[in-house]
């Protein structure tokens, strides 16, 4: 079945609206982050300016489409690697309940996170001030990644979070394919790829599993 591409403000509100079906309060905490991302970007460089007039598109739904993804009934630990601006982390954890773990090594990024966690009480959210290397482990039950990191490195650092029911949830772009065929074929049978909603050229990597020890970093 071919994927729906979101190619207006319009279409990416009214998808939400049908995948998730917001209460009021959701759709008013969306908008209040909406409104910090685009403040906070004159004060640090979170998104791209050319991207403000389509943050529904550019990043709101590029963001909920993981959620979307994560289609078992789990309310487990999703872990947001490198969650930066918050995309995907922030945007999950408004349109759900799961406890959410978003990791950032930057400073006024995670403050930029704890304040808006604040502001929209989202209480289910905390925030690692760390590089991925010094998180203490703990299992999760979804990882996600947004520009994080080439996927054999993204892998070889966050395989230690990962059990044999965790959902890797990788927005790679163009890129998917090609970073999917460096892995070992054994991992490379884990995924699968799945087209973006907001960009007819970009792709995510789906996969569920966790990867041995041995096997980290290896090709």
């Amino acid at each position: 079945m071919t994927t729906e591409i979101l190619t207006s403000e319009e279409a990416a509100r009214a998808w939400i609206g049908d995948a998730f079906a917001p209460t009021a309060a959701h759709w008013t905490k969306l908008d209040r982050f909406i409104n910090m991302l685009v403040a906070e970007s004159a004060q640090q460089n979170l998104i791209a300016a050319s991207t403000i007039p389509t943050m529904w598109v550019r990043h709101i739904a590029d963001s909920a489409q993981l959620l979307a993804l994560d289609t078992r009934d789990s309310d487990g630990l999703w872990i947001d690697l490198g969650s930066g601006a918050g995309l995907p982390g922030l945007v999950v954890a408004i349109l759900s309940a799961r406890p959410m773990l978003l990791v950032e090594s930057r400073k006024r990024r995670c403050d930029f996170l704890r304040s808006v966690a604040a502001d929209l009480a989202l209480a289910h959210v905390e925030v690692v001030e760390a590089p991925l290397e010094r998180v203490e482990t703990r299992p999760a039950a979804t990882i996600s990644a947004r520009a994080f990191a080439p996927l054999n490195k993204l892998l070889d650092l966050s395989a230690r979070f990962s059990t044999e029911t965790t959902h890797w949830l990788l927005p790679k772009g163009r890129n998917a394919v090609k970073e999917l065929a460096l892995l070992p074929q054994s991992w490379q049978n884990l995924f699968h790829v799945e087209q973006s909603r907001t960009d007819a050229e970009s792709q995510i990597l789906v996969g569920v599993g966790n990867i041995p020890a041995k096997q980290r970093g290896k090709r």
